[in-house]
């Protein structure tokens, strides 16, 4: 009888940097549903990989001063580096400088192209280059990207665009007919209510403003923007063909059971991406699931204070499983979850050294110690049920371990499997082993003891395998036991009676002494901080008086139309609103802003200066700017929606 098969995906890693832990808890959760699905029986086919064109890529290549290529090569390199260093266990790493992918993405192009789908026209907006998305005025917060805050700078281009309108209503449909299909339900609300039902407008999907990306066969001007590009992945990495010739592994796998995603990208993938594949007559993923963020405890990671968090750094310090718990087991279903050296230290040293390690440890040296390694069921069981309730939590854990994971609640399947284990220790606790072995005559009640010791730790062993799966490995090869199928774990008493343990147990997790550790993470954040900054020096003009100071006005003023000077390279004109009138103001920034650049920004602006000519143009006040000593420049703006001719004081 053939295995059913399972599909699951990550979303793919972008190449613009190393991957921190936060980025890393979606490939390791990832591993742990597809390593529980083939537990379960199932075919599965887990996929990933690396997301490497668009123009933050280009800038970042050009600021190494290398090819767009070679960057993206030693990126996804190091991106794939660590994923196998957390131990997942993928059937397929896609690139998408993949030849097979880009010809597939120029296809999809041109099918969406000549279905009408898709068509030409000119886009202008305000533009994210770091999202790599256009915004209208009003999607902006404060001022800023919607998505990550950072600022955005107006922008004009020709461009293709996907008529989204085209489907909604059937997007609309499916969602209301499939109420798993987005997860967890709060994601599903925000995305109807927010965006979906809100009305979608036509989506930008070529750029004209820069080369590294697929470019459009029939109009070489463009090159295929994120949204096609990066989603296709998802077919054209199981063999999809445009042509109708796929490969068995799209035929076999598609449609998707799991789309794994972050939280921040849920829109891409719940409104480009089936509008996309009813466009192109495929079935829609089964499920996509937006889960949350691993958030620094002490602030937003960044590498200038030295505190970003890296998988590789971690598994030094604690261990590749401890790691892999930690992510798995402290990430709410639905909320942000917080990472901390504390933290880390704290659950290392309470569940896996304690809870875990100490169990299995001391199992297997009592074992040793009173029955040579040998492990006998004699079948000498209490009167007062303690045994049959060891067995009862035993059988009954995998049922309560796969409930969980049917509904993706990670952190509350490793909660049921530790339960067990906890139920362990709290059993040697009541038939107390040590007292037993005194007594000749209560031999044999000690060897069942240890007898149903080892068959629960291997049942809770077994469930462990998915999320820690070379601790399962050690306990099971401390034990001699074999690995079960989750179908034989609601029977007990499997181990054979009779077999052997280990002659000296390997101690799983060693506890760690929080000062040391916090003490070798200062050591290493020195070493990884960036260098000091050299602060511009600045000649220091005389003191002052406030009276002084209140002698110059400053203003906020709008910028609403900006060009150069004739016959002046460093000159721009600016028509500046302050309040109810408008200046013209000349500033020597053109080595620094294009005019377009300048368009929409509210400035600081001195509004009491005489007027003068420069270079024959009149000009009304000044735009003031900060430079530093490597000749960058910058003109200061208000981070505020506040209104044009406001004071500033």
């Amino acid at each position: 009888m053939s295995k059913k098969p399972y599909y699951i995906t990550t979303a793919i890693a972008y190449t613009s940097g190393k991957p921190h832990i936060g980025n890393t808890y979606e490939i390791v959760l990832a591993d742990s549903i597809a390593r529980f699905k083939r537990q379960q029986g199932y075919d599965v086919f887990f996929q990933t990989g690396t997301d490497e064109h668009g123009q933050k890529i280009e800038l970042k290549a050009a600021d190494a001063g290398i090819t767009p290529k070679e960057f993206v090569d030693n990126v996804s390199g190091e991106i794939k580096r660590i994923w196998d260093l957390m131990d997942t266990s993928y059937d397929k790493f896609i690139r998408t400088t993949d030849e097979y992918h880009e010809k597939q993405v120029q296809k999809i192009f041109k099918k969406l192209y000549d279905k009408g789908d898709i068509y030409k026209g000119h886009y202008e907006g305000m533009y994210c280059t770091p999202c790599e998305s256009f915004f209208t005025p009003s999607q902006l917060v404060d001022g800023k990207c919607p998505d990550c805050g950072r600022e955005c700078q107006p922008a004009k281009e020709e461009a293709y665009f996907f008529k989204l309108s085209n489907y909604t209503d059937r997007l609309i449909k499916h969602i209301e007919e499939n109420p798993e299909f987005i997860q967890p339900e709060s994601r599903k609300n925000e995305m109807m209510n927010n965006f979906i039902k809100a009305g979608l407008q036509d989506l930008c999907v070529s750029r004209s403003s820069f080369k590294w990306g697929v470019p459009v066969d029939f109009d070489d001007k463009h090159v295929v923007y994120v949204w096609i590009d990066a989603l296709s992945n998802y077919i054209t990495g199981l063999g999809y063909d445009v042509d109708g010739n796929h490969d068995e592994n799209f035929k076999k796998y598609w449609r998707a059971d799991l789309h794994l995603i972050g939280k921040d990208i849920l829109r891409f993938h719940t409104i480009y991406w089936p509008i996309m594949l009813m466009a192109l007559d495929i079935p829609l993923p089964k499920q996509i699931f937006g889960h949350p963020w691993l958030l620094q405890g002490d602030g937003k990671m960044s590498k200038s204070k030295g505190n970003v968090l890296y998988a590789d750094d971690l598994a030094d310090f604690f261990g590749v499983d401890a790691v892999r718990y930690f992510v798995l087991h402290e990430m709410p279903f639905e909320n942000d979850g917080v990472i901390t050296w504390e933290l880390l230290v704290e659950r290392l040293n309470s569940e896996l050294a304690n809870t875990l390690g100490n169990l299995v440890n001391r199992t297997v040296s009592m074992i040793n110690k009173y029955h040579g390694g040998e492990v006998t069921n004699t079948e000498v069981h209490d009167t007062e049920g303690i045994d049959e309730d060891l067995k009862k939590c035993a059988t009954e854990a995998a049922a309560k371990v796969e409930a969980k994971m049917e509904k993706l609640r990670v952190a509350d399947a490793i909660t049921e499997v530790f339960t067990l284990f906890k139920r362990c220790n709290k059993y040697i606790d009541e038939t107390m082993p040590w007292a037993l072995a005194k007594d000749e005559a209560s031999n044999d009640r000690l060897k069942t003891v240890l007898y149903n010791l080892v068959e629960s730790i291997c049942i809770g062993t077994t469930l462990l395998e998915s999320f820690m799966p070379k601790t399962a490995e050690k306990i099971l090869g401390q034990l001699n036991a074999e690995k079960r199928e989750l179908a034989d774990l609601n029977t007990f008493g499997k181990y054979p009676s009779g077999n052997k343990v280990t002659e000296k147990p390997e101690i799983l997790f060693a506890r760690l002494d929080i000062n040391e550790v916090l003490e070798k993470v200062e050591a290493m954040r020195a070493a990884n901080a960036e260098p000091e900054v050299k602060y511009p020096e600045v000649e220091p003009k005389e003191e002052i008086s406030i009276d002084d100071f209140f002698k110059v006005q400053f203003r906020v003023g709008e910028v609403l139309k900006c060009e150069p000077v004739p016959k002046a390279k460093k000159l721009l004109c600016s028509q500046i609103r302050i309040g109810n009138e408008v200046r013209q103001i000349v500033s020597g920034i053109a080595m620094h802003y294009k005019p377009e650049e300048m368009v929409g920004k509210k400035v600081a602006v001195v509004t009491n200066l005489k007027p003068v000519k420069i270079c024959g143009v009149l000009s009304e006040g000044m735009i003031l700017a900060a430079s530093d000593n490597d000749g960058n420049l910058s003109v200061l703006t208000v981070d505020k929606d506040i209104l044009p001719g406001s004071e500033i004081c």
